[in-house]
C-alpha cells in the first residue's frame, strides 16, 4: 500500500558520517489510515467511534458496560453475599450511631474509621472537629461499603470487578465532602479569614484557566519554569539528529571520566528533562559531576504525519541510532545503557536483539520504573482490553495520534484525588493557587504518540504480553529477555501506580543476569528524582548473582536491608564498579574528524509543542 503523497521524506540534520538517519516511508509497514482495501461499514463504524471517544473521555463505552454487566449478574446471583452486604450497612450504621453519641467528656475522632494512608483529603486538623470528622467518617464507611460490593464474589472476573470498583470509586470522589465549600472546614475557615475574598480570587483563577484550556496553552500555574532557562539547563551539545530523536552529549565537569558513555532513553511519553531539571535536582548533573560521559535521548513531539511509525522505527531510529552515533564517536566502547519507564522497555527489546549480533556492545543495563512483564502492570490494565484498544485505535485512526490531552486525562483519571480534585478545591473554592515547581511544569509539558507505535504498544505488550513470553519479534525472529546477560540495575518506586514495583521486579525472573534491584521510597516520578542532597528518601538494596534461586518480591522485600538517603548513589557505585579507569575528559564533539555538533542543549525537539 502506497502512502499519501502528504505522507513522505521528513527533512533533518545529521552528521553525513553515522548511521542512516530516514528511511522512505514506503519501507515501513502499510500506512493504518483509511485505504481501498476498507470497506464502507469498516469506515463508518471507525467514524462513529472516532466521534463518540470524543464524548466518552476516550473510554470504551461497550468495555465499561460489559464489566458493570458482570458485576450486577453475578451479585444478583448471590444471595449470601448480598446478605453479607446488608449486615455489613447495618453494622456501618450501629456502629456510626454510636460514635455520634457522646459518652466521653472529649470527642474521640477516627473513632469508627480512619483514611487509607495514601488518602490525605482529611488530613488537616480541622477534620478532628466532631461535626466535620463525623461526616467524613460517613464518607469513608459509603466508600468502604461500595468498595466490597465488587470483591469476593464468585465467578466474577477480576478485570470487571477491578473496572466496577474504579468507576464506583470515580463516582464517589466527586461527591466527597471536601470538594464543596459548606463541607470542607478548611474552605470555610478561609471564608471566615477573607470575609469570602476567596471566591472571587477562585473565580479569577477559574477564567484564568479557562482562557488558558480555550488557547491551547498550558495553565498558568504551570508557566513558570522555561525550558533551556529554568529547567534542562545542564551544559552540553546536540551532536545527532534523525527523524525522530536528538541526541545530546553533555560537557564533562570533571578532569578525568569514565571511559564508557552512559546512554539514557527517557519515555517518549514524556519530555526528557524530568531527568535534567534543576541544579539541584538534576540526575543528568549527578552523573557528569560523579565523571560519567552522559548523553541523552530527546525523542521529537509528533505531529499527525508521524501516524505510520510504529514502534520498531522508534526502536531502530531511537536507541539503535543512539548507540550507534555514540559507537562511532567511542569506537570499540561499551556502554551503560539506561532506561526510564517505557524508554526502558524499549531498550530491553534493543538490547535483546543487540546481544545476537554485538553481545558486548552494552557494559551494563540499567532500568529506571520499566515494565518487561505487563500480567502486573497496575491500574493502567482497565484501559487495556480488547474493546478499549479497539475504540482507543479508532479514535487515533482520525486524528493520526493519541493528542496530549487525552494523554493526560488518561493518568489524571487514575489519581483523581490528588490531580483533580484536591486543586480544584485549593484554586477555585480556596481561591489560591500551588508554589509552582519544576516537577509540576514538567509534568504540564505534555507529548503525542503516533497511532501505529501506540496502538503496538497497547496491543503487543500490554494486551498480549509478547515480549514476556516470546512473541515479540524484530527482524523476523523473535527476541528473548533470556539473553540477557550483562549487569543489571533495576529500580522500582514503593507507591508507583503506572508501573507497579512487583511489575518492574519480574525481571529478575526473565533475565539471565546478576541483577542488582533497587526499591526505592516515592511514586513513579519523584521516586527517580530523588537527589542525595534532598531529605526523606529511603531505598531497600539487593543484588542476586544469575546462578542464584529466585526469590519473589515479598520475600526479597523481606530481606533486602534498607538505606536512607538517594538510590542515586547506589547507581553511580554499580557503574563505577562496572567501569574502567578513568580517562581524561574531552569535549561532546567527538574526535578530530567528526562533524561539529548541531546546537546547544536541549536541542530543538524537546520545545516542540
Amino acid at each position: 500500500m502506497s502512502p499519501p503523497a502528504s505522507v513522505g521524506r521528513i527533512p533533518i540534520a545529521s552528521n553525513s558520517d553515522q548511521v542512516p538517519v530516514e528511511r522512505p516511508i514506503s519501507e515501513r509497514p502499510a500506512p493504518v489510515q483509511p485505504s481501498g482495501s476498507d470497506t464502507a461499514v469498516d469506515a463508518i463504524d471507525r467514524a462513529f467511534h472516532a466521534a463518540l471517544a470524543r464524548f466518552t473521555g476516550g473510554v470504551s463505552p461497550a468495555a465499561l458496560a460489559l464489566a458493570f454487566a458482570d458485576w450486577q449478574l453475578h451479585l444478583l446471583a448471590s444471595p449470601g453475599k448480598q446478605a453479607s452486604l446488608a449486615g455489613r450497612a447495618i453494622q456501618n450504621a450501629i456502629d456510626f450511631v454510636d460514635a455520634m453519641v457522646p459518652r466521653r467528656a472529649t470527642f474521640q475522632p477516627w473513632s469508627v474509621i480512619r483514611p487509607p494512608e495514601n488518602d490525605r483529603r482529611f488530613t488537616g486538623p480541622d477534620w478532628e472537629l466532631p461535626s466535620f470528622n463525623l461526616l467524613a467518617q460517613a464518607f469513608l464507611l459509603t466508600e468502604q461499603w461500595w468498595h466490597s460490593t465488587t470483591t469476593g464474589i464468585h465467578g466474577l472476573a477480576h478485570s470487571n470487578a477491578a473496572i466496577a470498583d474504579f468507576a464506583l470509586r470515580q463516582c464517589l470522589d466527586t461527591v466527597a465532602p471536601t470538594n464543596f465549600a459548606i463541607s470542607n472546614p478548611e474552605v470555610l475557615r478561609k471564608i471566615m479569614e477573607t470575609g469570602g475574598g476567596n471566591f472571587v480570587y477562585g473565580l479569577h483563577n477559574w477564567i484564568e484557566d479557562c482562557q488558558a484550556l480555550l488557547a491551547g496553552a498550558a495553565l498558568r500555574s504551570d508557566q513558570k519554569f522555561v525550558v533551556g532557562k529554568d529547567v534542562a539547563i545542564t551544559p552540553g551539545k546536540v551532536v545527532f539528529r534523525n527523524e525522530l530523536i536528538e541526541l545530546i552529549q553533555y560537557s564533562p565537569t570533571t578532569p578525568t571520566v569514565r571511559p564508557e558513555p552512559v546512554l539514557i532513553v527517557p519515555a517518549w511519553i514524556m519530555k526528557y528533562y524530568i531527568l535534567d531539571l534543576s541544579p539541584r535536582n538534576s540526575l543528568v548533573r549527578f552523573l557528569v559531576g560523579n565523571g560519567f560521559t552522559v548523553f541523552m535521548i530527546s525523542w521529537k513531539n509528533p505531529t499527525s504525519e508521524y501516524r505510520n511509525f510504529s514502534l520498531e522505527d522508534y526502536r531502530e531510529l531511537g536507541v539503535d541510532a543512539a548507540i550507534a552515533a555514540i559507537s562511532s564517536r567511542r569506537p570499540g566502547q561499551a556502554i551503560h545503557a539506561a532506561g526510564y519507564c517505557l524508554g526502558g522497555t524499549l531498550l530491553s527489546i534493543a538490547a535483546a536483539r543487540l546481544v545476537r549480533e554485538r553481545p558486548d556492545c552494552l557494559r551494563t543495563m540499567t532500568l529506571l520504573a520499566a515494565q518487561t512483564d505487563f500480567t502486573e502492570a497496575g491500574e493502567l490494565t482497565l484501559f487495556i482490553n480488547e474493546s478499549q484498544v479497539a475504540f482507543l485505535e479508532d479514535m487515533m485512526w482520525r486524528q493520526g495520534l493519541l493528542g496530549t490531552a487525552q494523554m493526560a486525562g488518561a493518568f489524571q483519571m487514575l489519581r483523581t484525588n490528588d490531580m483533580l480534585w484536591s486543586r480544584v478545591v485549593r484554586d477555585y473554592l480556596v481561591g489560591e493557587r500551588a508554589a509552582p515547581s519544576e516537577l509540576m511544569s514538567w509534568n504540564a509539558d505534555a507529548t503525542r504518540m503516533p497511532y501505529q507505535m501506540h496502538s503496538d504498544y497497547l496491543r503487543r505488550l500490554f494486551l498480549n504480553n509478547d515480549l514476556a513470553e516470546g512473541r515479540y519479534q524484530v527482524d523476523d525472529r523473535p527476541v528473548a529477555l533470556s539473553d540477557l546477560h550483562m549487569p543489571m540495575f533495576v529500580v522500582g518506586t514503593l507507591r508507583d501506580h503506572v508501573a507497579p514495583w512487583k511489575s518492574t521486579y519480574k525481571i529478575n525472573f526473565l533475565a539471565d543476569a546478576d541483577i542488582t534491584y533497587v526499591l526505592t521510597s516515592g511514586g513513579h516520578n519523584a521516586g527517580i528524582v530523588a537527589p542525595p542532597a534532598e531529605e526523606g528518601h529511603s531505598y531497600q538494596v539487593l543484588a542476586k548473582k544469575a546462578h542464584d534461586p529466585y526469590l519473589g518480591p515479598d520475600e526479597w522485600i523481606k530481606r533486602a536491608p534498607s538505606h536512607e538517603g538517594s538510590w542515586w548513589t547506589e547507581w553511580t557505585r554499580f557503574l563505577a564498579a562496572h567501569s574502567g579507569q578513568p580517562v581524561p575528559a574531552s569535549v561532546p564533539v567527538g574526535a578530530a574528524d567528526k562533524s561539529a555538533p548541531l546546537g546547544d542543549a536541549p536541542g530543538t525537539y524537546v520545545l516542540e509543542q
